[in-house]
């Protein structure tokens, strides 16, 4: 049995899963808090600031889906993993789960070796990814885990939006053309134009800074490094 080093957060209104999970996860290491709802869960996760919440969907009062939701909006919790464990396993209620923020979709029943295990690699990501984020500086991209930070935040971006951002922060103060963009992150689809690429501009900047990317008239973008 190794040494306690992170606290979990069980939330799912069966007791006899809460007990399974709290003396499974303690017997491996970790140290265990419970909530059987989502608004009691939300009050717990601010007070002990656990580094997985694990969340049950079907839950009286506030569901898992809502609940994950808060939690995504408290900056207390930025550094939480969230991970639902649901016997519901359909692909559209596993893409609402991740678009509510869920960084794991685990199904049941629970099988408690690979829980563990599965529980154990998320937290291995996200110390990985705590570490490639320092806060001296306003902007950081992790290219590995595909994780924006901006000012503090993990910022939501999508595919393209975050290629199209890596790319003109790998070039800082060097102004990139428009084709030598559209070439690279768009591979010259024809059904694409360069109206894509402003767009999606417009969008990065909507959700960062508007100064971060500026704009070469005639010509292209370059990406301006915030102050730290």
């Amino acid at each position: 049995m190794q040494s306690v080093e992170s606290t979990i957060l069980i939330v799912d209104d069966e007791q006899y899963t809460l007990e399974f999970l709290s003396y499974n996860l303690t017997r491996n290491g970790f140290n265990v808090v419970t909530a059987t709802n989502g608004k009691d869960a939300i009050k717990k996760a601010e007070l002990h600031k656990p580094a997985i919440i694990v969340l049950d969907i079907m839950m009286p009062e506030m569901d898992g889906i809502e609940t994950c939701i808060e939690l995504r909006k408290n900056k207390l919790l930025n550094d939480s993993a969230i991970a639902f464990l649901s016997c519901r396993g359909e692909d559209y209620t596993q893409i609402i789960g991740f678009e509510a923020g869920a960084d794991d979709f685990i199904k049941k029943p629970i099988r408690i070796n690979l829980l563990i295990e599965r529980l154990k690699a998320l937290e291995r990501r996200m110390n990985k990814t705590r570490e490639k984020l320092p806060v001296n500086k306003s902007l950081i991209i992790d290219e590995e885990c595909f994780v924006v930070n901006y000012l503090g935040n993990n910022i939501e971006l999508t595919k393209k939006e975050f290629e199209l951002l890596h790319l003109l922060y790998k070039n800082p103060g060097k102004t990139i053309s428009r084709d030598d963009l559209f070439n690279n992150i768009w591979s010259g689809d024809e059904q694409s134009s360069s109206r894509t690429i402003h767009v999606h501009i417009s969008r990065i900047r909507n959700k960062l800074n508007p100064d971060v990317v500026q704009t070469v008239k005639g010509f292209g973008y370059r990406y301006k490094p915030p102050e730290a």
